[in-house]
């Protein structure tokens, strides 16, 4: 299928393929002869659910800055970590190998995602050459890529699965508990199963807890108030909430890191895209 738009055209691909269950992945990609800075944009939903239909509107805010958007669907929910990072690795490495005829240069690619996307894209982003995520071969004939991104943007992640699931069951079992909590705890049951795989598959405790991570240019956008995304864990070893946690983390290991605010309501404009696409264009050019 092959859409056009005023600015850019629109084409869903089957990228990806699991025991007879097709993955779609749809480019967007600006008029022009390119090539492009490509993104690859993961769509959030607490691990279970979503597709790559609500990457619509950043997509289409991203590709009328000049940006190629790779909107990929994943495995997810009782498929279990780390079924979502395998798929994730091959999207980086398949987008590479095909990026010619998706109009980008395989060495400046990109990754985003919104809420636990973002929390996708920044493990992908660390772990690049781990043998579980890169697990699924390219098809013969491909040539060969590595997984590594050139940057990487997390819109309002759910960056620390475990601190996060210990928050919706503080919240559960206060006096008023907040509607999000609703059914937050078992959402990670399905798809983490234990809160060890919570604590593994965690880029903040991978972190504080030692490991050797890869640390390309990163942005954390938070919208603000957001106390889903935004709130400090009583087990933190700083008094900041978790992304001041996680950007000093960062930052300490070596890495380059902004965290950006922005009023809650405008996560799908402008004063969303605006410094998205900026970062991108600054981290993705030659």
């Amino acid at each position: 299928m092959l859409t056009t738009a005023e600015a850019f055209t629109t084409e869903d691909l089957d990228y990806l393929h699991h025991d007879g269950r097709s993955f779609k992945l749809r480019l967007f990609r600006p008029n022009g002869t390119g090539p492009f800075p490509a993104v690859i944009d993961l769509h959030g939903g607490a691990w279970c659910s979503g597709d790559l239909n609500e990457c619509q509107v950043y997509a289409e805010g991203l590709v009328k800055q000049g940006l190629v958007i790779a909107a990929i669907d994943f495995r997810h929910a009782a498929d279990g970590y780390p079924a979502s990072s395998a798929d994730i690795n091959y999207a980086v490495r398949w987008v590479k190998a095909n990026a010619q005829r998706l109009g980008a240069r395989a060495d400046r690619i990109g990754i985003a995602g919104q809420s636990s996307g973002g929390h996708l894209a920044m493990l992908a982003a660390m772990r690049p050459d781990d043998a579980r995520y890169g697990a699924i071969p390219l098809p013969s004939g491909m040539p060969a890529q590595d997984a590594s991104v050139a940057a990487v943007a997390m819109l309002w992640p759910v960056i620390n699965p475990l601190s996060r699931y210990r928050h919706a069951l503080r919240e559960r079992a206060s006096a008023n508990p907040a509607p999000w909590q609703v059914n937050i705890p078992e959402r990670h049951d399905i798809y983490w199963k234990t809160e060890a795989n919570m604590a593994e598959g965690n880029p903040m405790l991978a972190m504080e807890r030692g490991e050797t991570v890869q640390t390309p240019p990163a942005l954390w956008l938070q919208g603000k108030p957001d106390v889903v995304h935004d709130y400090r864990d009583p087990e933190a070893p700083i008094e900041g909430n978790e992304p001041q946690r996680f950007v000093a983390n960062y930052r300490r290991i070596g890495g380059e890191i902004d965290l950006v605010y922005i009023d809650q309501g405008a996560r799908q404009g402008p004063d969303c895209f605006d410094p998205v696409a900026a970062f991108f264009h600054k981290h993705l050019q030659p």
